[in-house]
């Protein structure tokens, strides 16, 4: 009995110690494989650095201000009897937009003008007298101030007559009408906005580090956000002389021409500066940066060798200095040299090292201005 247990368990243990052994080797042969596994080479676009010069610039947001602007009012109260204009029309300086009625301001001026015509009739006669020394020098005094009372009356009138005409205080664009006919106007109201437009203002703000780059009469681009066309040019012609204690910025206004109406009070526009010299730098497209905390890099193509020192198409990442963008492209200002092959997209998939195959095919956008497509 006792034998035959000694028997079972040494089959026992040579059956465990086959199959440990089995397992074991196929551990290391799965483990040789995983050492010895190479990824299959990622898919990726290509650009070969080169050398641009770019100018210096500044690039602000802005607005638009109109060199004059109102919000035309009554200046007396009264009812509306006339609106001479339509809105959204051009007027020059002068021009009638309303009257208010006058009747009642007439009808005192024609009693006015008589008694100013008795008062000359009456001051004649004054001096007539007077020269013959029938009359006193003070009811000679008192005639001519009765006279001189009439005209300052025939002069109040007019004045308020005229103030009841409602009229443009310079040329512009007119806004939308704010009154109509018939309507009771108090002292103030609005009437209608007015806008002179050409020339037009733009006003932005750069750091108070950029401020001394700028000077009066400099040259600036103005691209309207979200209008066809063609930016436009205008010249630097103001500078605060303040700088802003909150934000530490300093305000620049801008006057451009603006003959056909483009820009509107109000408008939202881009604005840039070229200052200083231009800069040598590699332009890349934005898509070729692979930003991260610890530093920005890029992932040039290179021969790289394996393991085994088998050689293979792989990248080396390069850590870079960036400098300004531009519309779909980055300034690379060190980091990269030109001729160098470097990744366009594909750049989140990849590590230093990794394999790669180059398909040129489609290429990522790299224009300097580029315009949105409409979906």
């Amino acid at each position: 009995m006792a034998k035959r247990m000694i028997l079972m368990l040494v089959g026992v243990a040579v059956f465990v110690g086959t199959v440990a052994t089995v397992k074991i080797r196929q551990v290391q042969w799965g483990a040789a494989q995983a050492a010895s596994f190479q990824p299959p080479p990622e898919a990726v676009t290509t650009l070969v650095a080169g050398r641009e010069s770019w100018p210096e610039g500044l690039s602000a947001i802005g607005t638009a201000i109109a060199i004059q602007g109102v919000t035309v009012s009554a200046d007396l109260p009264g009812i509306v009897s006339r609106i001479a204009f339509e809105s959204g029309a051009r007027v020059e300086k002068g021009a009638v937009l309303a009257e208010l009625d006058s009747r009642q301001e007439q009808a005192h001026l024609t009693a006015a003008v008589a008694q100013l015509e008795l008062a000359r009739l009456n001051l004649d006669r004054t001096l007539g007298l007077r020269n013959q020394g029938i009359i006193s020098l003070a009811e000679n005094d008192r005639v001519v101030a009765e006279h001189k009372q009439a005209e300052a009356r025939v002069g109040e009138i007019r004045a308020t007559l005229d103030r009841k005409t409602i009229k443009a205080p310079f040329s512009g664009m007119l806004g939308i009408r704010q009154i109509n006919l018939g309507q009771y106007l108090q002292a103030g109201d609005p009437v209608v906005p007015l806008q002179s437009i050409n020339p037009i203002y733009v006003n932005f703000t750069v750091t108070q580090q950029d401020a001394p780059k700028l000077r009066v009469g400099g040259d600036l681009q103005v691209a309207i956000e979200g209008v066809d066309g063609p930016g436009m040019t205008g010249r630097i012609t103001a500078v605060d002389s303040i700088i802003d204690a909150t934000t530490r910025n300093v305000q620049i206004q801008a006057t451009l021409a603006n003959p056909d109406g483009r820009l509107r009070p109000g408008m939202f526009v881009k604005t840039h500066l070229n200052v200083g010299s231009p800069a040598k730098v590699v332009a890349l497209p934005a898509s070729a940066i692979n930003y991260a905390p610890y530093g920005d890099s890029v992932f040039v193509v290179t021969d790289l060798k394996g393991p085994k020192g088998e050689p293979y198409r792989g990248v080396r990442q390069q850590f870079v200095k960036l400098g300004a963008a531009r519309g779909d492209q980055v300034a690379v200002l060190s980091g990269v040299e030109p001729g160098e092959a470097v990744v366009t997209s594909g750049v989140f998939k990849l590590r230093n090292g990794s394999a790669v195959r180059v398909n040129n095919e489609v290429l990522p956008s790299n224009n300097p201005a580029p315009r949105p497509e409409d979906n």
